[in-house]
């Protein structure tokens, strides 16, 4: 009996080694020794890792990211798009009542809820006159049309202001100075005869700092300077509409110029607008500072291009291509009261410095009529101070 209790316990002991000694081997075998061969890929050069190494499966998870853009622009556009209105210009002195004339529809903005509007003017003061002779009339998105005032014109900008009564949806202003080239931008027109918009898309091509508003091959010191160039398709049916960015912020206004014959098309910055918009608020358009000069915005090509001409990469040099003095220093102008001439450089402004991101039309533009500025100028290879009464 005793004999038979421990073969009974020597079996059970064996037992439970072989179960025991099983599991563990099959974990050794399937998890812990596949792993060291992982880590270590020299132990599967030893016969005993070999036949493991075989076991060994590597998985590689790969994740793939989708990125989808929305082929609609109109949950961007949603909000800036009620903003965009539709002005009708007519002439309301009839002289002949069998002629049939439609409005002229022109793309504008509202900038502030209680009416005001901007748009651009490409023909600077014939779009749009001031008198009995004219009417106008702004159609809105909820299809409601009124009877618009028209407020002023920034002959700087060339921007036109109306006023309509009432309270309505004002766009939203985005920072045209955070403006980067290749941001797309969604664009805004309504010029046809009844409210209806029209959008396009593009991209954000440069900053443009030397191109200037005066239509020729100089610049003008009483136009802007420096706008957002964007490639676009039937860019002539945008003007006065807006180029908002993909938060519904506008930051520029479309326009257009005529150089050398041919129509070019650009934007006009948010904050130019802004600031044309603060002075039309005030009524103060008409007194914007005038200093009578053309010039030519200087950079590091001109200043390459000139050698030791002109070896200077910022400032505005008086210039005209006839370089004849007379022609690039308005007569009975300001600059000619102060004795500027032709080659003169200006190279600051009471003390800010002229350059691409303070151009002189700018520069100019801060002040009011009346007020006097010291002009540090190079004339001659030397420096000297001229004041001018603007």
């Amino acid at each position: 009996m005793h004999l038979f209790k421990k073969t009974v316990y020597f079996v059970l002991f064996v037992g439970f080694v072989f179960v025991v000694g099983g599991i563990g081997g099959v974990v050794m075998r399937d998890r812990v020794m596949p792993s060291l061969v992982a880590f270590f890929p020299s132990l599967s050069r030893m016969s005993v890792f070999q036949d493991l190494a075989g076991k060994v499966t590597v998985i590689e998870k790969t994740e793939q990211l989708v990125v989808r853009e929305d082929d609609s622009v109109d949950a961007i556009v949603s909000q800036p798009s009620t903003a965009v209105v539709n002005i009708i210009t007519s002439e309301t002195k009839e002289t002949n009542a069998q002629i049939f004339r439609t409005g002229n529809s022109h793309t504008g903005v509202l900038l502030t809820n209680d009416g005001l509007i901007a748009t651009y003017d490409t023909f600077p003061e014939i779009s749009f006159s001031q008198g009995s002779d004219y009417a106008y009339r702004v159609l809105l998105f909820d299809g409601s049309s009124h009877e618009a005032k028209l407020v002023g014109r920034d002959t700087f900008t060339n921007l036109v202001f109306f006023k309509i009564e009432g309270t309505f949806p004002a766009i939203a202003f985005g920072n045209s100075d955070e403006a980067r080239p290749g941001k797309k931008l969604a664009v805004i027109g309504n010029s046809f005869e009844e409210y209806q918009n029209r959008f396009s898309v593009g991209v954000l091509s440069q900053r443009n700092k030397v191109f200037n508003l005066s239509g020729k091959t100089v610049a003008s010191s009483e136009k802007w300077e420096g706008v957002l160039d964007m490639d676009l398709a039937n860019a002539g049916e945008y003007i006065g509409g807006p180029a908002v960015n993909f938060r519904g912020e506008m930051v520029g206004m479309f326009g257009q110029t005529v150089l050398d014959g041919k129509a070019s098309y650009f934007l006009i910055p948010s904050n130019g607008i802004q600031e044309s918009m603060r002075l039309a608020i005030e009524r103060r358009l008409d007194t914007r500072a005038a200093l009578g000069v053309y010039y030519v915005s200087l950079t590091k090509a001109s200043a390459f291009g000139n050698g030791q001409l002109v070896a200077r990469d910022r400032g505005a040099l008086i210039y005209t291509p006839s370089e004849k003095s007379g022609l690039a220093v308005l007569s009975n102008s300001p600059a000619e009261k102060a004795g500027l001439r032709f080659g003169d450089i200006v190279i600051a402004v009471d003390g800010k410095e002229v350059n691409l991101d303070n151009p002189l039309s700018l520069a100019i533009s801060r002040f009011s009529k009346g007020s006097k500025v010291d002009l540090l100028v190079l004339r001659g290879g030397a420096e000297q101070v001229i004041a001018v009464q603007l």
